[in-house]
Order: structure tokens, then sequence, then C-alpha cells
């Protein structure tokens, strides 16, 4: 997959440094490619639900935020990116003290991308949640 940003990956950096909410929760970059990119988690009790394993929602938020910024690299330097929707099968409780992602691109287009994700605890062949989704390619909100 060929970007069209040549700076791609400061652009979604920039775009991870920038999003307060996945700053809180604690999701990190650990590699930024054309169409794919892989980031990390340290599972904090707050990251926790009622039964002890990590929360859908921080495991979604995850898997939401690296197939938006794997789509994001293939963005032009205008373009920001939305979710328009996805689906998230949650397949076994997350339990371990870090969660990983590797999200891609499926189908690349002008206006949007598919994208998918898997999020593990450090098994790759044992996914704990798997999204598959639809992501926008949207004029980039000014900076505020």
């Amino acid at each position: 997959m060929t970007p069209r940003n040549p700076d791609y990956a400061a652009a979604v950096e920039a775009d991870f440094a920038a999003a307060t909410f996945v700053q809180h929760l604690g999701i990190t970059p650990t590699r930024i490619a054309p169409g794919e990119i892989h980031a990390t988690l340290a599972v904090k009790p707050e990251h926790a639900q009622q039964a002890g394993t990590v929360h859908a929602g921080v495991q979604t938020t995850l898997a939401d935020h690296c197939a938006g910024a794997a789509a994001g690299s293939l963005a032009a330097p205008d373009e920001g990116i939305v979710s328009v929707e996805f689906k998230v099968h949650m397949l076994r409780p997350a339990v371990g003290e870090r969660l990983y992602c590797v999200a891609r691109v499926v189908k690349p287009g002008r206006r949007f991308a598919i994208v998918e994700a898997e999020v593990h605890t450090g098994d790759p062949q044992k996914p704990t949640a798997r999204l598959l989704g639809t992501m926008a390619y949207v004029p980039r909100a000014p900076t505020r």
C-alpha cells in the first residue's frame, strides 16, 4: 500500500499524541507502516471490569484507534480519519499485564477504508478481540 503522505509515520504519531482519551488509557504505537499499525497498552487496575478481566471498552478503544491509525497511514496530509462503523467480537477474556493490537487496512479506497484489528495479551494465536470496520477520510480538523 502506498501512503499519500510521505510523512505518514509522523502524522500517525501526532494523531496518537493528540488523542487525549487514548493517552489517558496508555495506548502507545510500537510499529507504523503503510496500512498497518501495532500498538500496546499496559493493563492497569482501572481497565478491569467487575470480573477482573480487561473491560471490553478498553479493548474496543485500542482496536478502533489502531484501525483508524492504519487507515490514517494512507491518508493525504490534509485528511483525517473517523470511524463510520465497526463490529467487535470479544473472543476470550483478556487477562494479563499488557494488551497488544495489530491493525491493518484490508481494502483502501479514496473516501473509505475497510480495516481489521486484533487484540491479544501476548499470544497472537489467541486473540481476545477482533474488529472489522469502515473508516472515512475527512478534511482534517483545524488544530485546537
